[in-house]
């Protein structure tokens, strides 16, 4: 298991009170107001921080980091709401705009739809007032957007971090044990850590979820080719309901009746990762069905990144225990 990093993201107490009021968000975007920077500082199940501008200049709250994506404006606020800190498409608007006039771009006009980008983060927990934290003693009054930190279990800062991340880390565990299973072989977690959250901090938001995998598969269907974004689905390989979890490698971008076909077990994938198409959807009297049987022997599309490649675990336990080889 990875060192744990932690980010210290720079943002406005609006955003954070808004937020704050709506407990009942399990994701939220941090977002950014263009999309010509990437986010690599920390990774998947990594702790992101929230501390104000001055003079409030706290550490308010924090979160799981599931992963940065760009996307239009529209499909941020599709997928995030009001997990995008504001209550209106429009006002999600504003704001970017207020951001981009600092960085002398020009404000997004009501009839643009641009890219911008996503922190994607997860099980946000936010503090009363008063119990507050100051920022890392080493946190510059200059720096506008954040500051990433390495392994703060071990760091100088260990002593500083570990309260935080306790109260952050902790309640988000809880709820996710609440949510999924964590007895499967294929998505086990194993090394000891304080306050017991490691072994769920690694799984993805669902939105989020959906998100990456629109952008791991560069936007099309890993069976057919397909690159209408309506058309598409995240599909799980193992089941959330059968103990799989919002994982990236759990996952493939699919097209609906693929999908449907997928989780039903006429379609399956091979360990040579080749389309399997079930006897019964073969021995089906309806013509139609010709279009899915000539997806035998076909090789599935993969994510060019090695860091977004499908589990060839879970694609086994589809194949043994949902393709329906008789």
């Amino acid at each position: 298991m990875p060192d744990m990093k932690a980010f210290v993201g720079v943002t406005d107490q609006g955003w954070a009170e808004f937020l704050a009021q709506r407990p009942h968000l399990t994701e939220i975007n941090f977002w950014r107001p263009s999309s010509d920077k990437d986010f690599g500082r920390i990774g998947l199940g990594d702790l992101f921080l929230f501390k104000t501008r001055y003079p409030h200049n706290r550490i308010v709250g924090g979160a799981v980091f599931s992963g940065f994506t760009q996307v239009r404006l529209s499909e941020a606020w599709a997928s995030f709401g009001e997990g995008n800190g504001r209550s209106s498409l429009n006002e999600l608007r504003d704001a970017l705009n207020v951001y981009r006039r600092k960085e002398g771009k020009p404000p997004i006009r009501t009839d643009e739809d641009p890219l911008i980008g996503c922190i994607m983060l997860r099980d946000p927990v936010f503090f009363p007032e008063s119990t507050t934290f100051a920022p890392p003693p080493d946190f510059s009054k200059n720096l506008v957007q954040g500051k990433g930190y390495d392994n703060i279990e071990a760091s100088v800062l260990a002593d500083y971090f570990a309260p935080i991340a306790d109260r952050v880390l902790a309640e988000g565990a809880d709820a996710a044990l609440g949510e999924e299973s964590e007895d499967t072989d294929t998505w086990r977690h194993d090394g000891p850590t304080r306050g017991g959250y490691r072994p769920v901090r690694q799984r993805l938001g669902q939105e989020a979820f959906k998100l990456a995998l629109m952008s791991a598969y560069q936007g099309r269907c890993a069976v057919t080719g397909i690159d209408v974004p309506p058309a598409l689905e995240a599909a799980h390989i193992h089941p959330v309901s059968e103990g799989g979890l919002h994982r990236l490698d759990n996952g493939m971008l699919l097209r609906a009746d693929v999908h449907r076909l997928f989780d039903q077990g006429y379609l399956g994938v091979s360990p040579e990762l080749t389309v399997r198409v079930s006897p019964r959807l073969h021995e089906h009297p309806s013509p139609a069905t010709k279009e899915y049987t000539g997806l035998e022997g076909r090789s599935i599309a993969l994510p060019p990144r090695k860091a977004d490649l499908p589990s060839p675990d879970a694609f086994a336990w589809h194949y043994e225990r949902v393709f329906q080889h008789t």
